[in-house]
């Protein structure tokens, strides 16, 4: 860890208590000229701990400078040397594992096994990327016509960008974005989310530690006038985005007119069918750990399930009961000991509280109440939203169609299996789906005729 203060991502306020960040360019890490900034907050407690430059136009074009200027030499780096760097950067999250789930756990309010997995699963993507000189080999063909063969290479094309998300600032930024990118040669701009940036701000020193070149990663904070450079710049390549299904609308099609390459991957709401012959309790805990887990701020959470009619008010008996049991843990996301953390700031708390008073309004059973949940003292401040569960939700309330992205679960009672299947496909969304039954046949056909792009049999 750098110790010279130049050299780290932020300025200590003189009383200890809120950073102010920098960006980082070509190599080193600079204090904005902005005069906006954002305050960043633990959501744990409610205090601010940090404020995010919003970089200028000028600062953005200069990021874009210097990973342009970086690009000829790493893309001519044998792929056998760029991948060094990424064995170096998985030994160095290993070794910060603890300081790195410590600081996503504070600044993003992921309980701390949660935290460590967003850490741990970018390690997981720079092992995969660390096989890039087999994964870029190309292919041949000889003869496809007299005298004539083909051969196929991959290349490096230039900068491309990413917009993170504030649900995952480790995981999407430094592992899906950043390790694909440069182990091909590529170079990488980040534009990482405001409200939680430190995680990745850290990240970056380590990729520095690595032995990442000068230019190849840069990243920095902004609003949405400077996101549009990268949407809009003739040097950059592609964007990657994760995010609202509105904010990636825009991504998609303005930087598509750009003529540039385009990830936007957006909201969801994720379906369980739940049939007459599930192992009950079992299937119960899968749905609380899936609801619950990050406060219900992923997008493969499971905020809807399709029951039978049969057997639901005894799942639903179980899952407020582990529900109850569940929300006993709720705590500062940092300590080992809570199993739930808060929701990332107060605006999405109050998104998330007024999407409850819908259901409700909507005629929704509120089976399970989150709002004002009993917390320790030092959390008396946060963001907290505890379990919440609405049964008897029927397809034309909203709260039952629309991503809630909070700790919040609608029970739909369906008749039979078609019936629930065909209520899962109308959704709109299709990130995933999960079939909880014994019955082979059954699993077999959801699995064929799901809709969702990821699917689950018995997952817990």
């Amino acid at each position: 860890m750098p110790t010279d203060t130049a050299q780290r991502y932020f300025v200590d306020d003189p009383a200890g208590k809120v950073r102010t960040l920098k960006y980082h360019i070509g190599g080193e890490w600079k204090i904005s000229h902005t005069n906006k900034y954002m305050d960043c907050y633990n959501p744990s407690t409610g205090a601010v701990i940090a404020r995010a430059p919003q970089c200028t136009t000028e600062e953005v074009e200069q990021i874009i400078g210097a990973a342009v200027k970086a690009f000829p030499d790493w893309a001519n780096t044998p792929v056998n040397k760029r991948v060094q760097v990424l064995f170096r950067m998985k030994q160095l999250v290993d070794t910060h594992l603890d300081e790195l789930t410590y600081l996503l756990a504070m600044e993003m309010g992921k309980a701390w096994q949660e935290a460590m997995g967003d850490v741990l699963k970018v390690n997981e993507v720079v092992e995969f990327a660390a096989g890039a000189p087999h994964l870029m080999k190309g292919e041949s063909l000889m003869q496809v016509s007299p005298g004539y063969d083909t051969v196929q290479y991959h290349h490096p094309i230039g900068v491309f960008a990413g917009i993170a998300p504030w649900n995952f600032p480790a995981m999407i930024p430094h592992g899906w974005m950043t390790p694909i990118c440069i182990a091909t040669g590529n170079c990488m701009i980040l534009k990482a989310a405001s409200f939680v940036p430190q995680s990745s701000l850290r990240m970056m020193e380590l990729w520095q530690e690595a032995g990442l070149p000068d230019g190849v990663l840069n990243v920095f904070t902004a609003g949405r006038e400077q996101a549009e450079i990268l949407l809009e710049h003739p040097e950059i390549k592609g964007v990657s985005f994760v995010g609202s299904t509105k904010v990636g609308k825009h991504i998609y099609s303005t930087a598509a007119a750009h003529g540039k390459r385009v990830q936007a991957l957006c909201e969801a709401k994720n379906h369980a069918l739940v049939l007459r012959d599930c192992k009950i309790e079992r299937t119960a805990h899968g749905i609380i750990n899936a609801f619950c887990g990050c406060a219900g701020q992923r997008c493969m959470a499971l905020p809807t399930i399709v029951v039978e009619k049969v057997i639901a008010d005894e799942l639903v008996g179980y899952l407020k009961k582990f529900a109850v049991e569940h929300q006993k843990h709720l705590g500062a996301a940092y300590e080992r000991s809570s199993q739930m953390g808060p929701v990332v700031n107060k605006g999405h708390m109050e998104f998330v509280l007024d999407w409850i008073e819908t259901g409700v309004k909507e005629g929704a059973e509120l089976v399970l109440d989150g709002r004002n949940p009993e917390v320790p003292e030092e959390c008396e401040n946060g963001y907290f939203i505890g379990p919440t569960i609405f049964d008897h939700v029927t397809e034309d309330m909203s709260v039952g169609r629309e991503e809630v992205f909070g700790p919040v679960l609608c029970v739909k009672r369906v008749d039979n299996f078609e019936e629930g299947l065909t209520i899962m496909n109308n959704s709109r969304f299709a990130n995933g789906s999960v079939i909880y039954t014994q019955n082979g046949y059954y699993a077999r056909e959801f699995a064929f005729r799901t809709d969702g792009g990821m699917v689950g049999v018995n997952a817990v």
